[in-house]
């Protein structure tokens, strides 16, 4: 089954030279906390409309020339925001996919971050680590390990719309969303030394947890959304 590893903020309009400092650390830091995974030095960045992937070395000056020029390409960009998409494959039975929509200025549309992983059966991923490395280099708003079987859950139980600030496995919420969580929720919470809040809710396949803990959160106001229009990028 597929893993993500995801993060969301509001309008934050960013350079192409911040943005590729911050895809580099990501991508550097996923071969480090995926050793077993063996993900080259050089992935497949999606063509523009769906036009044949090309490969892309992982340093910051290809990463930069890539954003500038999916930058250039988009009229609306500014707005919007700069969007990548990178694939690699990696030893056999690994899949890694990283999605990014960044350095926009929309009051509308959030931000992202993306991380689709496809291990093979039976691996342990870390996904406390994960989501902390997102949260260091992209300062999201909230943020999760999430997989299909837990945002099924969350739809059908507890009514979470997509677009909505949520919950997986982990979670990350921004500094004022981890004032907001309540005494009661008994899940291992700690401290990240830029910010925020990480939350440690349930192993993976308990997925009634997951749906208990994005209930409660909800109620205490720790996922409420950003005011629309947004004007800023977290709570």
């Amino acid at each position: 089954m597929r893993r993500l590893v995801r993060g969301f903020w509001g309008p934050r309009e960013e350079s192409v030279e911040e943005l590729a400092d911050r895809w580099a650390a990501t991508l550097d830091r996923l071969a480090l906390l995926l050793p077993e995974a063996a993900l080259p030095g050089q992935w497949d960045m999606a063509g523009a409309s769906g036009g044949p992937a090309t490969p892309l070395s992982t340093d910051t000056d290809s990463l930069r020339a890539a954003l500038q020029a999916a930058r250039t390409a988009d009229d609306w960009a500014k707005g919007t925001g700069t969007a990548l998409r990178l694939t690699a494959a990696g030893a056999p039975g690994w899949t890694v996919e990283v999605s990014g929509l960044a350095g926009g200025d929309s009051e509308f549309l959030l931000q992202s971050l993306v991380i689709g992983i496809r291990p093979p059966a039976g691996a342990v991923l870390p996904a406390a680590e994960l989501l902390t490395a997102l949260a260091e280099f992209w300062a999201p708003d909230f943020g999760d390990v999430t997989d299909d079987d837990v945002l099924d859950a969350l739809e059908d139980e507890a009514g979470y719309g997509v677009g909505e600030p949520c919950v997986g496995r982990a979670g990350y919420l921004s500094p004022a969303r981890g004032e907001l969580v309540p005494d009661d929720l008994t899940v291992p919470r700690a401290a990240l030394p830029g910010g925020g809040l990480l939350l440690d809710i349930a192993p993976e396949g308990d997925v009634d947890t997951v749906v208990r803990a994005f209930e409660r959160l909800r109620e205490s106001g720790a996922l409420q959304p950003l005011p629309r229009p947004m004007d800023r990028a977290t709570l």
